[in-house]
């Protein structure tokens, strides 16, 4: 779906290029938000949705693998609340129809899931 910029390095990390994909998704249905005067949505949607790709960007320069951690959590968190704001969407019939980025957000925190619980385990 996604061309990158000049740069090839998110495409050779799967987390890093799911997240970069969804934060432009995210962007496009923020602008719909927009388009159909949904101010408040679209500014809750955009900072928390692309939050996500911003911390798991972050985390690749983490100083520890505690920090390294500390901000996949992050991103699960933000994960979590752009859900919420994805369900409430979902749920008002005058809002366009968020599933493509419900379900693109399911496989995002399966993958941060997945990398916190190895990564903890390599801890130990």
């Amino acid at each position: 779906m996604m061309i990158f910029s000049k740069s090839n390095k998110y495409q050779n990390n799967p987390i890093l290029k799911e997240t970069f994909e969804f934060a432009l998704e995210i962007v496009n249905y923020s602008e719909l938000l927009e388009e159909k005067r949904k101010f408040v949505f679209a500014k809750q949607i955009i900072r928390s949705g692309t939050s996500i790709g911003a911390n798991v960007k972050e985390a690749q320069n983490a100083e520890s693998k505690a920090d390294f951690i500390h901000k996949m959590k992050t991103a699960l968190k933000e994960a979590d609340e752009t859900e919420y704001w994805l369900f409430l969407c979902e749920n008002v019939e005058s809002y366009p129809n968020p599933n493509k980025l419900i379900n693109k957000l399911n496989t995002i925190i399966k993958i941060l899931n997945k990398i916190i619980s190895s990564s903890k385990k390599a801890i130990r």
